[in-house]
């Protein structure tokens, strides 16, 4: 692969990366080769609002730019949304990057990328909706290889050392009562308790077709012999409740009641994590806590829980992976049934 050839030291940096959960979690490896090279140069980052969390008072980020992607495209705040625009392209641009690298490859980043003014703006080559034609520079990348290495395949470019790959999420609560220091949002302990030993369950996903059953999910808390813990968003509440309902009173549910820095803590204390495709998933994995995921129309080559510990269980369908996000006969998930799923937990 071919190198980056910098004319002169990196003074400032900015790396787009808004969205989503799991691409987040899949750039830090990114993000650690990018400050080992490049120790003295300044990184920024976009993120979206409401992902925040994930990187506010990450010591290896000196600046997050925070942005309502999501409100852009409602056409009845059109005026607000160009208001907005301006004042974030010109404060992009009053910073001076002597680089840009676009990790989310679609229309919006593409064109936040050019009005850095930045000299040198890098993306996939891979890159959708007609981003590409705003980049200086493009990093070719194998489709069919897992999103960690994708990313990493964007760190070889610049030059960095990718032979180690490492997670580097924001400093545990842990780390924080000891006195390390941390730059930013301050964090404070887990608001509730929890058992002294504990799984994880994530029976939510975006799309229906990536979830199992909740009644499924929860028989299959009442067949674990610790207790579980049921984790997600607002959205997830009502699929939470089925699950506990299901369990024999051997699950809870904190769902909706989370932080993401709380649920980093959660992930990184449980004994293991069974989950959907989804992004706590990732966190799981990232942190190295043991994962079972359960996939249906996706690729866990590209998208599933990185490195070893972990175990992937789906059916092997013709239809499948399909990337569908309606379905009518998911059988790829509805052939899973509670009993093997409980056997893998065992085994492993």
């Amino acid at each position: 692969m071919d190198v980056l050839k910098l004319k002169k030291p990196l003074r400032k940096i900015l790396v787009i990366k808004p969205s989503s959960l799991g691409d987040i979690v899949h750039s830090l490896p990114f993000l650690n080769a990018l400050r080992d090279s490049f120790p003295k140069a300044e990184i920024h980052w976009i993120i979206a609002k409401g992902l925040e969390g994930l990187l506010e008072g990450h010591p290896m980020i000196n600046r997050l730019w925070i942005i309502n992607k999501d409100d852009w495209k409602r056409i009845k705040g059109v005026r607000t949304t160009i208001k907005e625009l301006r004042s974030l392209f010109k404060s992009l641009k009053a910073e001076r990057y002597d680089i840009v690298i676009d990790l989310q490859g679609l229309l919006r980043s593409g064109i936040l990328a050019k009005a850095t003014g930045a000299p040198v703006r890098i993306g996939f080559k891979e890159a959708r909706e007609g981003s590409r034609i705003f980049y200086t520079h493009t990093v070719k990348a194998d489709r069919d290889v897992h999103a960690v290495d994708k990313y990493l395949e964007m760190a070889k470019f610049l030059g960095c050392d990718t032979s180690e790959v490492k997670f580097p999420f924001p400093l545990s609560f842990a780390s924080f009562a000891a006195g390390e220091p941390v730059r930013g949002g301050q964090l404070s302990p887990l608001s509730f308790q929890l058992p002294d030993k504990y799984a994880v369950i994530v029976p939510g996903a975006r799309w229906e077709t990536k979830r199992w059953s909740p009644e499924r999910f929860g028989q299959l808390a009442s067949m674990m012999h610790v207790k579980s813990i049921v984790v997600g968003g607002e959205s997830d509440i009502d699929i939470a409740d089925i699950v506990v309902r299901n369990s024999g009173s051997n699950a809870v549910s904190i769902v909706g009641r989370t932080s993401l820095k709380e649920l980093i803590e959660i992930m990184r204390n449980a004994r293991f994590v069974v989950t959907n495709d989804s992004g706590p998933m990732h966190i799981a994995a990232a942190l190295n806590v043991p994962v079972f995921a359960i996939f249906g129309p996706t690729n866990p080559l590209r998208t599933g829980p990185y490195g070893k510990p972990h175990v992937v269980i789906r059916r092997e369908l013709e239809c499948s992976p399909c990337y569908k996000k309606k379905c009518k006969n998911i059988q790829c998930m509805e052939l899973i049934g509670v009993k093997e799923v409980a056997d893998i937990v065992r085994q492993n």
